[in-house]
């Protein structure tokens, strides 16, 4: 598996905040009372959202968010989203 970071995926992507992208990353795996942690390692995942926001440690991606302005003003403030650690994106990829 080839690894990228995620600044450079997405310089070279051209990705910018409100831009929709799929990330690929690795997300942790918990586990518990086990006879053997062998078999237990991060699992890669993917999303698609709007980036939100970005520095040289994070990306913030919504996922779901008011698309109408009629809603009240304290609705259309409210998303749902997940904020990601640049070391465990594997990829990026601008959409559209």
């Amino acid at each position: 598996m080839v690894e990228k970071k995620a600044s450079s995926a997405m310089r070279q992507k051209g990705a910018r905040t409100g831009d929709a992208i799929l990330v690929r990353y690795f997300d942790c795996v918990l586990f518990k009372d086990v006879p053997s942690t062998t078999d237990y390692r991060p699992v890669v995942r993917e999303t698609i959202g709007w980036l939100d926001y970005e520095d040289n440690d994070l990306i913030r991606l919504i996922w779901e968010r008011y698309a109408e302005s009629a809603i009240s003003e304290q609705s259309r403030i409210k998303v749902t989203g997940l904020a990601l650690r640049k070391c465990d994106v594997i990829e990026v990829v601008k959409i559209g």
